[in-house]
């Protein structure tokens, strides 16, 4: 997984903030430090629920942790502790992205050792919505791990709380026909079909090329009204990410030519975002994009709780359930999960 929302940083009593630390944003060098933080705190308390230690999955990471960062890096900080020898040691990081009306808060670990001193909550403190206005019009949201109490307490203190279940599936389709046939009618069209039909310099999703047979609709307008309506909000920065992590994008539409749905897939098995207009396309969404993409090893899906009919199908097809479900939290509506398959947990 390329990450999950507030796990190993929950905070009970102690120093508030932590003595001798100082928090400022994140240098571009501090990111790896980061994914080993982040790695050592989900180890230290999976260890201690008799789980086996996670797979070391940095390099994915740390591409996710500079995208934010690039995005967002004043919402990207760290805390740091300065040692005997003088030099900074980064003992704590969080990150949050703003996608139009929405903040989400997508990673905040602490280092063991300064756990339960109140870091994780000054941390948290520094990236939240700054203005009573700005936060009165903002959704906040994230993914926390159901194995961590303490952590779903604190971001319930702010309103987020654990709305859906987000369900990691791993595997291949060994039996395909679980997934239902893309309905009579409904075609998919590769993005880089699409941006080659329209103008000269198209450039995928978020680029300015014009759509084939939608009036020459620019890609990037059919994707963000898709987001829009499932999501909430549109993220076109976000499938510039997508573009460069090799992931490939399919539009789908119905016979008038209309837009219903686009769903992304790539060779190292992440399969998302999903996005569509009527939740009874995700199943044969899903079934299309796997094949279509032949992964380096296996599969694997984020599927929240609602979109039932997908983790079912699944299941069927061999899908395994991997370790415990993450919890989608949020303080208001903001997205139809029903509708919507997120990129990654710390990345919607």
């Amino acid at each position: 997984m390329a990450g999950g929302g507030g796990r190993g940083e929950g905070e009970v009593g102690g120093e508030v903030g932590g003595v001798g630390l100082t928090y400022r944003p994140v240098r571009t060098d501090e990111l790896a430090v980061c994914t080993e933080i982040w790695r050592t705190s989900i180890n230290d308390y999976i260890g201690r629920l008799g789980q086996r230690p996670i797979a070391t999955t940095e390099a994915p990471l740390l591409r996710l942790y500079a995208h934010i960062q690039s995005t967002d890096p004043e919402r990207f900080i760290v805390a740091v502790r300065r040692a005997a020898d003088d030099q900074e040691r980064v003992v704590g990081f969080v990150s949050a992205c703003v996608r139009e009306r929405l903040w989400f808060l997508s990673m905040l670990f602490v280092s063991p050792e300064v756990q339960g001193r109140g870091v994780g909550r000054a941390l948290l403190a520094r990236v939240m919505p700054a203005r009573v206005a700005e936060a009165a019009r903002t959704s906040m949201a994230t993914t926390t791990d159901s194995a961590q109490p303490i952590s779903n307490s604190l971001y319930a203190t702010y309103g987020m709380v654990p709305k859906v279940p987000l369900l990691n599936l791993i595997g291949r389709p060994e039996r395909p026909e679980a997934f239902d046939p893309l309905p009579s009618g409904v075609t998919p069209v590769p993005f880089e079909e699409i941006a080659a039909g329209g103008a000269a310099g198209a450039g995928g999703p978020d680029g300015g090329g014009g759509a084939a047979g939608a009036g020459h609709r620019d890609l990037a307008e059919i994707v963000d009204a898709l987001d829009r309506q499932a999501l909430g909000v549109a993220h076109p920065i976000d499938h510039r990410f997508l573009r460069s992590e090799s992931r490939r994008g399919w539009l789908y539409r119905g016979p008038d030519g209309a837009a219903l749905g686009y769903g992304y897939a790539g060779e190292a098995g992440r399969v998302g975002p999903v996005a569509t207009t009527d939740a009874a396309l995700v199943v044969p969404i899903l079934g299309h994009l796997m094949s279509e993409v032949v992964p380096r090893g296996a599969f694997a899906l984020w599927l929240p709780g609602t979109a039932d009919r997908a983790v079912t199908a699944a299941l069927h097809a061999g899908f395994r359930l991997d370790s415990f479900p993450l919890l989608l939290c949020w303080d208001r509506p903001f997205a139809d999960f029903s509708r919507y398959l997120p990129i990654s947990p710390g990345l919607l």
